[in-house]
Formats: C-alpha cells, structure tokens, sequence
C-alpha cells in the first residue's frame, strides 16, 4: 500500500510541476519595471518569453510578440530551449507514469515492467524539474545583472537611457514548478524499487556438472601380486584350445609333451 501511495503522490505532484512549468513559460510577466523611483505612472511595461506588454493607466494592455529570432539574445533564446525541453520531459513522463500505475491493470502487464516505467518516469520528471529551474535562474541573472548596469546609469546622469527591470511572477511560478517535477521524480525513482518483486531481487545461481555423473560400486577390493597374469586376458579373437584325450595329452602334441 505503501509503494501505491508513494507512485500516486508522485504522480500528482510531478503533474503539478508540469502544469505549473507550462503556466510559467506561457506567463507574460518574466520581467516587470522596477517602480522604486517611480511609483506613479502612467505606462508600466513587462515582458515575456514570447512577447512584451504595456499597459497604460487607462486600464488599455497592448502586447507586441517577439518578430525575430537571432536578433534575440543567446541566453534569452536558451532560456526558451530549457523551458521547451522541460515541458516535452514532462509530458512525456506522465503519459509513461499514467500506464506505470500500479492500480492500472493493463493487460497482463508484469510488476517488472512497471518498475521500470516508474523509474523512467521518475528520471524524466527529475530532468524537466532540472531544466525548469535552470531556464528561470539564467533569466534571473540576466535580469540581475542588467538591473545593476542601469542604476550605474542612473547615478551618472543618465537616468533616461533604459527602465529597469525586475522579477516578475512568472520566475516564482517557475521555480516552484520545477521544484515540484524535481520532488515528484524523486518519489516516482522511490516507487519503483517496492514494486519490484521480491523472488527477481535475490536469484539463486545454480551450477550444473558439464560432465557425465559417475556412480561408484561399493564392494570388497581384491588385493593381488601384480604378477599374475590372467590367462583370460591371453586370448584374443580366433584364440581356441586344442582338443584333448582322454589321458589329458593334447589331440596333436607339440614338442614340450616329450620333455
């Protein structure tokens, strides 16, 4: 029961990641403006992975997407990659953890095989929960870092050049979100090891003689000279005694009978 509610949990959990990894990257608040200085006025703008908006005090929201693609830079075109990648993992993932299930019975399908469908699932949301955070920490540093570069500019006199820009909700949606696709991979790899059955953990190797069994006759041992010749043993193929009479001399005598 354990190992069920620990698959189902990640399950949800990891849902949870990718639906909030896809909301993020969808998010048009990336970056906002930074209104310390400002706090009134009358256009605030931010900006997103796929466009940038302004809205006006009137309430009006206008949003312009993004017409280029290398005219964008390096980071801001990997950060989509990462985003991008993550939400395919995480896709991908679940469809393979909705079959995994151990209360889904589909077919004859072996607890083996669900194990391995779990921790599959499991390493695909751990590599989307990786991507996502990933993609939203390199957007932030580049946020931070020009953040910086601007209010050099303002100190020295340039407070006209750019606006400032800071972190938007879409970061936190994001960082959440691949926090919890990292969690749920971790309780899906968790799952698997209990849905393993327990006879394919330990398999018994069993050793087998190649040659031929050899059964030995228990009896007594006959001790001998070794010089004693069988006389069985002197008789080959074609080998027969002659014939005898009746006084025991052979039927055609050889020379030793006249010794």
């Amino acid at each position: 029961m354990s190992t069920t509610i620990c698959q189902v949990m990640g399950f949800l959990v990891s849902s949870l990641g990718v639906g909030g990894s896809i909301m993020a990257t969808a998010m048009d608040t990336w970056s906002t403006q930074d209104l310390y200085d400002n706090p009134v006025t009358a256009v605030f703008q931010y900006q997103g992975l796929w466009r940038s908006c302004v809205r006006q005090s009137s309430g009006f929201t206008e949003c312009r997407p993004y017409f280029t693609i290398l005219g964008l830079p390096a980071m801001f075109q990997a950060v989509r990659a990462l985003m991008i990648v993550g939400i395919v993992l995480g896709i991908l993932g679940l469809l393979v953890c909705i079959f995994a299930l151990k209360c889904i019975r589909i077919g004859s399908m072996e607890d083996t095989a669900k194990a391995n469908m779990t921790l599959t699932s499991g390493i695909m949301f751990i590599v989307a929960g990786l991507c996502a955070i990933t993609g939203v920490s390199v957007f932030a540093n580049m946020l931070v870092t020009n953040f910086w570069m601007s209010t050099t500019n303002m100190y020295q006199g340039m407070q006209n050049v750019q606006n400032r820009y800071t972190f938007g909700s879409a970061l936190f949606v994001g960082w959440v979100a691949g926090g919890l696709a990292l969690v749920g991979g971790i309780m899906m790899c968790l799952a698997c090891k209990g849905l393993i059955p327990e006879e394919s953990r330990y398999k018994a190797v069993s050793y087998n003689a190649s040659g031929r069994n050899i059964s030995y006759r228990t009896g007594p041992y006959k001790v001998g000279s070794g010089y004693e010749a069988d006389p069985k043993s002197r008789k080959g193929v074609g080998y027969e005694e002659a014939p005898r009479s009746e006084d025991g001399r052979r039927a055609y005598p050889s020379k030793y009978d006249y010794v």
